[in-house]
């Protein structure tokens, strides 16, 4: 027998392994298993089991096996084929998606080096700043390191004639060493009687009389009914030591085995369970989708429902409905922040047959998560954009919701898929309904609505009576001029403040900058300090008083003077989370108050905590990012203040008013969600603004139809099919050459493809890598599924790597971009 196995590698071809006898009722598709691969160990993904091969060469044969069941059949794997073929990456890119991190085994490549005699070399090397030179320094400092890290400190993938030109040398050895899975299955011993109940009484008086402490360990078993005890804890409650233990072992008394535990994630934000009557409106929409569910029918809609609408009751009737077809069902959301509220409400209804899987999770967890899901014991998934990979099978309703959201694109790792659109594609697969919901649709999803592609359901009215909020804009221009603004706030909104803290309302301050003061710059010369790193300016936290990068993380104190001309004048400009608790902390000594942003989110259950706080009252006011803007329902919240409008509406983004208009009014349906109105306060300095004019009447009608109208005039999606290409290295002029030669290559599918020529990316540096941007796009009419965009921008990048000088530079195709920064 024969195993066709693919790796998470960037090339496209399939590899074929001889399966050993012991293995062949273990290797089958969809198993994941350990194969020698050149020099290296690896794990990959068997995708296809045959008894012949028209391979000739020697064959190397599987090795392992690591899982008991498959992750994927033939019939999902077409999921991740075109995960693959779409975005365009290699299908073992694409089913790496598929396994939590950390269970993969596979051979490390480690330096040892003479440190000494690197630094003899290195005095003796004309050249420091070459490759060779670069090694030769890391390598005089550091006894051992990974091939991977060192590529990462001189910024150098191409290094390894060095590495054999310093080997030959005797300078260091390169060694090959298996590196295990980073997580397995969690045991733990337990203790049990080895004899009955009757044995065990003749037994005690023999041992009582030579170890009285053995005889509490006898009887902490028997008042436990024989059930298994875990052994620490048994040593703990009596007090004894392990020798006791393996005492009563010798003596045939207990027996010591192990068990295997479960790490399963509890959310620590909980709500009393609600009887929730359901709306004439969400029954129309529950009924309309359940029809799918039951004739077990592939479709798409899109739910637009207001803000306070109940689109997770709709959710969870559509969820009971699945259920009880014997179904399983998959929950989408943004992100993290979404989660405690949303998984909650879903534990109330369907207990244990909930899964939730995030980054949160320890990997234990996610681990044990994801072989709950293999064995079927978890029925609901809940999660953000990887949750689409979890292994459910037999799926009957995918759930995505706020399917506007910008955090469902994947924008760090191969493939960069985006979540919204590959579970329109599983849910294909699958044979059922998709459902993708927000107060604010994205313009392409809407327009697929328009045009058909689509079914469009609505909510139009809030549920318990409630009203939608008051949305007034404060112009600070104006509050300027009549002396009515303390610092960032308006007297307009500290008035509001106020009063909803008397009548112990809840409120929601929204400003999405984190730090104190966004920029810091010399009074005299005009310099703003700027990362090193990245061509953005450093931002202040004043808690720990220092600048930090927002990109690339690097932390430095605050200077007394300016690095440029030395003047002590320098000023704090701009506005953070920070800034805005601090001033409220001024002006509302005795506030209770909590600050929500990823600064303040780094303790695992933090937000459940502040969360659970404010919905008791225990907390008057939340300040935060835009993590305040999504998914939160608290009755009590009346008052919604935004500190600055603009903050994402200047961005040189063609899909900046989209991404404002979408925050401003998912933060503003935060307010009034009972039968107490709500109101909104946006201080702006653009009140006359067309996107903030749409906001302050809740006219999305209005919004889209001035939108698309840009959109089609432009050249942009949904109109457009569209490619980004980027192009990273520590030398500038590098970047410069790669994009030239891309481009060159590229001209010869002009005449199918619009190319808007490379030019500097708008952050044009970030971690000290320059960025280079080349734009690519077709018409829908002529390209609808982009197969010609995707085919031209391959075909170049194949040409590119066979004839371009430039190999040190990183690559990047992202197809479908949701923004060009």
């Amino acid at each position: 027998m024969f195993a066709k196995v693919v790796f998470p590698l960037p090339f496209r071809n399939s590899f074929t392994y001889a399966i050993p006898g012991e293995l062949e009722d273990l290797v089958q598709v969809g198993v994941r298993v350990v194969v020698p691969f050149g020099k290296r160990i690896m794990t990959g993904f068997v995708i296809d089991v045959s008894e012949e091969t028209d391979v000739e060469t020697k064959i190397k044969k599987v090795q392992d096996v690591l899982d008991e069941q498959p992750i994927f059949n033939k019939e999902s794997l077409k999921f991740y084929e075109w995960i693959a073929e779409y975005y365009l990456s290699s299908l073992g890119e694409a089913l790496r998606n598929s396994v939590p991190y950390g269970t993969d085994v596979e051979t490390k490549r480690k330096i040892v080096s003479d440190t000494d005699y690197c630094k003899e070399l290195l005095e003796k090397e004309s050249k420091k700043t070459s490759v060779k030179g670069k090694i030769l320094q890391v390598l005089s400092e550091r006894e051992s390191v990974s091939i991977s890290f060192l590529q990462k400190l001189i910024k150098k993938k191409n290094i390894y004639s060095s590495l054999r030109s310093l080997e030959s040398q005797g300078a260091l050895t390169v060694l090959d060493k298996i590196d295990d899975a980073k997580v397995r299955i969690k045991k733990v011993k337990y203790v049990k009687l080895a004899k009955d109940i009757d044995e065990i009484y003749e037994l005690i008086p023999s041992v009582e009389a030579r170890s009285p402490k053995q005889v509490v360990i006898l009887l902490e078993l028997l008042s436990n009914k024989n059930e298994p005890f875990q052994l620490s804890e048994l040593l703990k409650k009596t007090q004894t030591h392990q020798s006791s233990i393996n005492s009563l072992v010798e003596k045939g008394a207990v027996v010591v085995f192990d068990k295997e535990v479960e790490r399963i994630y509890k959310e620590e934000y909980n709500e009393d369970l609600k009887e929730f009557t359901t709306t004439e409106q969400q029954q129309k929409v529950v009924t309309v989708v359940k029809e799918k569910i039951e004739a077990e029918q592939f479709d798409s809609f899109l739910l637009h429902g207001v803000t306070g609408s109940g689109k997770t009751h709709v959710y969870i009737e559509l969820t009971k409905s699945a259920l009880d077809k014997g179904k399983t069902v998959l929950i989408l959301v943004p992100e993290i922040s979404l989660t405690p509220q949303i998984t909650s409400r879903f534990f109330n209804t369907f207990g244990e047959t909930v899964a939730v899987i995030h980054s949160r999770l320890t990997l234990g967890e996610r681990y044990d998560t994801w072989r709950g899901i293999v064995k079927g014991k978890f029925k609901v998934v809940i999660g953000p954009r990887s949750a689409l990979f979890a292994p459910l099978k037999n799926i009957g309703l995918i759930v995505v919701d706020e399917e506007h959201d910008s955090s469902y694109k994947q924008n760090d790792l191969v493939p960069r898929y985006h979540g919204r659109d590959a579970a329109i594609v599983r849910a294909h697969n699958f044979n059922c309904p998709v459902l993708l919901g927000s107060a604010t649709p994205s313009i392409e999803s809407k327009f697929n609505a328009v045009t058909g592609k689509y079914k469009f359901l609505e909510l139009t009215e809030r549920i318990d009576k409630a009203k939608m909020p008051r949305i007034t804009l404060v112009d600070i221009t104006q509050e300027k001029k009549k002396k009515r603004m303390k610092n960032i706030f308006s007297d307009t909104l500290l008035e509001k403040i106020n009063d909803r803290i008397q009548k112990k309302q809840g409120v929601i301050i929204l400003q999405n900058r984190r730090g104190f003061a966004t920029q810091v710059f010399c009074d005299d010369c005009g310099e703003i300090i700027s990362c090193p790193d990245c061509s953005v300016g450093m931002v202040h936290h004043l808690s720990k008083n220092i600048l930090q990068c927002h990109y690339c993380g690097r932390t430095t104190p605050v200077p007394k003077a300016c690095t440029t001309c030395g003047s002590i004048s320098l000023r704090f400009w701009g506005t953070g989370t920070q800034r805005v608790e601090d001033e409220l902390a001024y002006h509302f000594p005795d506030i209770r108050m909590e600050r929500v942003d990823s600064d303040t989110m780094n303790k695992r259950g933090q937000l459940s905590f502040i969360l659970n706080s404010f919905r008791k009252g225990e907390i008057d006011l939340l300040v935060g990012t835009q993590m305040v803007s999504k998914g939160l329902d608290f009755s009590h919240v009346t008052l919604v203040g935004v500190i600055s409008a603009e903050t994402s509406l200047w961005m040189p983004d063609f899909r900046a008013d989209e991404r404002t208009f979408q925050l401003l009014t998912q933060v503003a349906g935060r307010s009034g969600r009972s039968e107490v109105e709500g109101e909104v306060i946006i201080q702006t300095q653009s009140a006359q603004n067309f996107v903030l004019q749409r906001v302050v009447r809740n006219d999305y009608a209005g919004f889209y139809a001035r939108e698309i109208f840009n959109r089609q005039r432009s050249g942009y999606p949904p109109f457009t099919k569209m490619a980004l290409i980027e192009f990273k290295n520590d030398e500038e002029s590098s970047v410069q050459g790669a994009a030239r030669d891309f481009f060159k290559i590229l001209q010869k599918y002009k005449n199918k493809l619009n190319i808007v020529p490379p030019a500097e990316a708008v952050i044009y540096k970030i971690k000290g890598y320059y960025r280079y941007h080349l734009l690519v796009r077709t018409h829908r009419e002529k390209d609808p599924n982009g197969r010609i965009l995707r085919n031209s921008v391959l075909e170049t990048f194949i040409e590119f790597n066979k004839s371009s000088r430039y190999r040190d530079v990183k690559v990047i195709i992202d197809i479908d971009p949701q923004d060009v920064l």
